[in-house]
C-alpha cells in the first residue's frame, strides 16, 4: 500500500508541478487542478499510474528532442556534435516506440497529454527557433545545454518511475533510459 501512495503522490507531483506550473491564464495565476485518483492497489504486470504517467511524460519528451537532433547535421560540420546528435537520436527514437507500445498495451489514450506545455527538460518553441538560426559555437553551446537539461531530466524521471512503477516492461524501459541518458551525459561535447 505504502508503493500505491508514492506512485500516487509521484503522477500528483508530474502532473500539478510540471504541467500547472507551465501554464497560467492571463492575470499568471496557477489552474486548479483535480485532487489525485483514489489509489488501488494493482495485479502483477499491470500498469499503475506512476508508469502511464511516466510512459507519457517520456514520450512527450522525446518527441519534442528529436527535431532538434534532426537539425544538427545541416548546422554543424562538427563531427563530435553530429555523432552524439545521431547517437541520442537513435536512443530515443528506440525509446519512444517502447514507451508507445507500452502505452498502447495499458490501453492508455493515444492523445498527448503534455502537448503545449513546456516542463521541465522540454525544449520549446523558441528554443527550437534559436537553434535553428544558430550556427558554429553558439549551436554547440545551446544544443549542450538542452540536451544536459533533457537527459538530466529523463534520469530524474526515470529514477522515480523505477522507485514506484510496477509494470516489469516499464520499470525496465525506466533503467534502460537512465543507463543511456547517463552515458550520453558522460560524453557531451562541450
Amino acid at each position: 500500500m505504502r508503493q500505491s501512495r508514492a506512485g500516487a503522490l509521484l503522477v500528483a507531483v508530474l502532473l500539478v508541478a510540471g504541467c500547472g506550473a507551465a501554464r497560467r491564464d492571463a492575470a499568471g495565476t496557477p489552474p486548479v487542478t483535480a485532487p489525485p485518483a483514489t489509489v488501488t492497489p494493482t495485479p502483477p504486470g499491470s500498469f499503475n499510474p506512476t508508469d502511464i504517467a511516466w510512459l507519457q511524460l517520456t514520450a512527450a519528451m522525446a518527441e519534442r528532442l528529436l527535431p532538434v537532433l534532426d537539425l544538427v547535421p545541416a548546422r554543424t560540420t562538427d563531427p563530435a556534435w553530429r555523432r552524439t546528435a545521431a547517437q541520442v537520436a537513435a536512443a530515443q527514437r528506440a525509446d519512444l516506440d517502447h514507451a508507445r507500445r507500452l502505452l498502447a498495451e495499458a490501453g492508455a489514450p493515444t492523445t498527448n497529454p503534455h502537448e503545449g506545455h513546456d516542463m521541465p527538460g522540454m525544449i520549446t518553441a523558441e528554443q527550437v527557433a534559436a537553434l535553428r538560426s544558430a550556427t558554429g559555437a553558439r549551436l554547440h553551446r545551446l544544443l549542450a545545454g538542452h540536451l544536459r537539461a533533457h537527459l538530466t531530466q529523463s534520469v530524474r524521471i526515470a529514477a522515480a518511475e523505477q522507485q514506484n512503477g510496477v509494470q516489469p516492461a516499464t520499470v525496465a524501459l525506466a533503467a534502460a533510459i537512465t543507463r543511456n541518458a547517463t552515458a550520453h551525459l558522460t560524453y557531451l561535447p562541450t
